[in-house]
């Protein structure tokens, strides 16, 4: 197969080959598919293979009726926050950053908290605590953006410290609902606040499925132009850019890919932060290969953190936020320590 042409381009899209892009994102898709043939096998009650084609009812059951559900919306979510977070990184140029530094898993949060000290829940974190906790996600979205808005365009700096103000402002409201609620109430906030996969059929994932893909065609259409902004506005700039136009279009596409899936799961850390920082390491700063790359490789690391959540401590369940945690923290900060002149 013929090579892409390697000549620089002023938009960013030149030097990549057919090659290094299928060598880089094909073992992400072959690890995800992986995954994704093994994961609904591992649980407390183990399926077969053999069972499952030889029409054993009741282990197809949970297979089509409990398992896969969970598992695809897993892998949506972990996808989502993974491309989020490569967004995040080259909006504001900051190799920390992840989908919920600028306050919108803050202001998610405290839309499923008023939902649920209203007593708007109808189930067990059902329909209405998912619609107030994306209304609080798209609230946030706006205040940040007004709040950093000025006549130059969109400060990185100015956007950065609003989400940082926004989410100590949110994170006390947060507490304050939680201190005035009932033992109830308190502890579905609580539960809601650790982030879990724990859904029932496949609704959460039709519903959110195409706002996620959606935002992630256009981001892989803004990768070459990603590139640019990632090694600075005038940088950018000069190459043709529309520097303004690209860092809104990036900051209200990132905050919809993480408010659509954090309203059902809840706020799930380190997935942004670790999966991205680890493809950079191995394929390098292109985002033309780091967004795809991490979209498969982001939805293969939540899948498998939720099956340890599942199982560790079967027949009781671990919320997936917690594993993500306990994975991703000692993971990253190994990664400082290892390679720190890597992460950008």
């Amino acid at each position: 197969m013929a090579e892409a042409a390697t000549l620089s381009r002023p938009d960013g899209g030149g030097g990549l080959s057919v090659r290094r892009f299928l060598a880089v994102v094909g073992p992400c898709i072959l690890v995800l598919a992986a995954v994704l043939l093994i994961a609904p096998l591992i649980g407390d009650q183990g399926l077969s293979l053999r069972g499952i084609l030889t029409g054993a009812s009741t282990e197809r059951d949970i297979l089509v009726l409990v398992r896969l559900p969970r598992i695809l919306f897993g892998a949506l979510v972990g996808g989502a926050l993974a491309v989020a977070g490569v967004l995040f990184q080259a909006l504001l140029r900051n190799s920390l950053a992840t989908p919920f530094t600028l306050g919108i898993s803050s202001g998610s949060s405290l839309g499923a908290v008023i939902a649920i000290w209203l007593g708007l829940d109808v189930a067990f974190l059902g329909l209405p605590v998912i619609l107030f906790a994306f209304a609080g996600a798209l609230l946030t979205v706006v205040l940040v953006f007004f709040i950093a808005r000025s006549s130059g365009g969109l400060p990185t700096f100015t956007l950065l410290l609003a989400g940082v103000t926004l989410n100590f402002i949110f994170g006390a409201l947060v507490l304050f609902f939680h201190y005035s609620s009932n033992f109830a109430q308190s502890y579905m906030m609580t539960t809601w606040m650790m982030g879990s996969l724990n859904v029932v059929g496949y609704t959460p994932w039709v519903r959110a499925v195409p706002m996620v893909l959606l935002a992630v065609v256009f981001v892989v259409v803004m990768s070459p132009k990603l590139n640019l902004l990632a090694a600075g506005e005038d940088w950018a700039s000069t190459r043709g850019v529309n520097v303004h136009r690209l860092k809104t279009t990036s900051y209200f596409i990132g905050s919809v890919l993480t408010g659509a899936v954090t309203a059902f799961s809840g706020p799930i850390g380190f997935v942004g932060l670790v999966v991205p920082h680890t493809l950079r390491m191995v394929a390098g700063p292109d985002h033309r290969i780091l967004v795809p790359g991490s979209f498969f490789l982001g939805a293969a690391f939540l899948v498998l953190c939720d099956t340890a959540a599942r199982t560790l401590l079967s027949p009781t369940e671990i919320p997936v936020g917690i594993i993500t945690a306990l994975l991703g923290g000692p993971f990253f900060i190994a990664l400082l320590k290892r390679k720190p002149g890597e992460l950008w």
